[in-house]
């Protein structure tokens, strides 16, 4: 696939409980940090597991995040030049989470 494009795009990391879902978060943004590339990682205020400010794996790999507390407050906390979003735990944010993606998408985030 081509993405050299203007355009953003969502990538949708799933699976079951325990199946590497946040580890495999962790890798890619940890990988767009080490391009160089603009990143933010968000996570729903009220999972605080293993940390209130980090997302954070079953085999302890950790990347710093932002807690919000819904869809909206996640879209008023990226910073313009932020290219590559992560949101960990996206279930337990609200239905506006879906429109919120789409909107960064089109603005050219990933």
């Amino acid at each position: 696939m081509d993405r050299r494009g203007r355009d953003g795009w969502v990538e949708v990391i799933c699976g079951p409980m325990f199946s590497g879902k946040s580890e495999e978060l962790i890798r890619r943004v940890t990988r767009s940090k080490i391009a160089r590339i603009p990143v933010q990682v968000f996570k729903p205020a009220v999972d605080n597991r293993y940390a209130d400010a980090e997302v954070v794996s079953h085999s302890e790999l950790k990347v710093e995040a932002t807690p919000v507390a819904d869809a909206l407050g996640l879209l008023r906390s990226i910073d313009d030049y932020t290219r590559v979003i992560g949101i960990d735990e996206g279930q337990f944010f609200d239905d506006g989470l879906v429109e919120v993606v789409d909107n960064l998408a089109t603005r050219g985030c990933r």
